[in-house]
């Protein structure tokens, strides 16, 4: 399969104003060469909706700028909440994510245009904390874009990531994990759950983890010594899951029906091959 950039792709297919110059060509996928141009024509152009929706042409803007953004762990702490809510909004570009922070969340953002510095948010509550972050609602944007995050260990976590076009790479083995959900337009998933969680004051907990995308590749590496239930459904590609036993039309992981831990997937792809790998 063949690298292709979908901004170049956008433009032969999409006809006149519906193309709105986007132009990260770092938020590349791999499709098909062989895909029907009706049905890739379709889902492109709901991706290009959901990622480019309010913006206009997008236009390299100075020298790069990298910021460094933190929030302290002292004010989750002193808010008592039982749990964190962390939302990410990205329209285009590169998101990192893992463990491993001193304090609550820890980042690093490189960006060209200044009017592209991400929005960090925290609200304290007595039984979830929020923190969000997100890229501003601006006309003008600029080609790289990309967002490198860390998290604290051992604090129960629900973590919503809505990124539009790019790659997205996730370590979130040794995160308390309750619930993932992700959503994508255009763009490759690399998501990691091995690892052991850091729980500090709780036990291991079940989770659920839901991927929704559009058109791209997502590859989903499993931990081990956990009971993994695993529905894949994709549309042009293909499914293959290593380590897994097919049952039904669900995916299961092999002896580990009574491990202490339930992990549940649900994992929906438009256009692009979805691998499960638990080795």
């Amino acid at each position: 399969m063949k690298k292709l950039d979908f901004c170049k792709l956008w433009r032969n297919i999409l006809p006149g104003n519906a193309y709105l110059s986007m132009r990260r060509r770092n938020a590349a996928g791999t499709i098909f060469k062989t895909m029907p141009r009706f049905l890739l024509f379709f889902t492109a152009l709901a991706a290009l909706a959901t990622a480019a929706c309010g913006h206009a042409e997008r236009r390299s803007f100075g020298p790069l700028q990298h910021e460094s953004q933190s929030v302290e762990l002292s004010a989750f702490e002193k808010s008592k909440a039982e749990r964190l809510n962390l939302d990410l909004r990205m329209s285009a570009g590169e998101l990192q994510l893992k463990g491993g922070a001193v304090q609550l969340m820890e980042a690093d953002f490189t960006f060209q245009d200044p009017q592209m510095k991400p929005i960090v948010r925290f609200t304290p509550g007595a039984l979830h904390s929020e923190l969000s972050i997100e890229e501003p609602h601006v006309i003008t944007t600029s080609g790289r874009y990309e967002w490198s995050l860390r998290l604290r260990d051992g604090i129960p976590l629900d973590l919503t990531t809505n990124l539009g076009a790019g790659n997205v790479d996730m370590k979130l083995g040794t995160l308390a994990l309750r619930n993932v959900e992700i959503h994508m337009g255009v763009g490759n998933l690399d998501l990691d759950l091995r690892g052991t969680p850091q729980q500090h004051d709780t036990p291991p907990h079940d989770y659920d983890v839901q991927v929704k995308g559009g058109v791209g590749n997502a590859t989903i590496y499993l931990p081990a010594h956990v009971n993994i239930v695993a529905n894949a459904k994709g549309g042009v590609g293909n499914i293959s899951a290593r380590g897994l036993e097919k049952h039904n039309g669900q995916w299961f992981s092999k002896g580990a029906a009574d491990a202490k831990v339930n992990v549940h997937l649900d994992i929906k792809g438009g256009v692009g091959n979805i691998d499960l790998i638990a080795e």
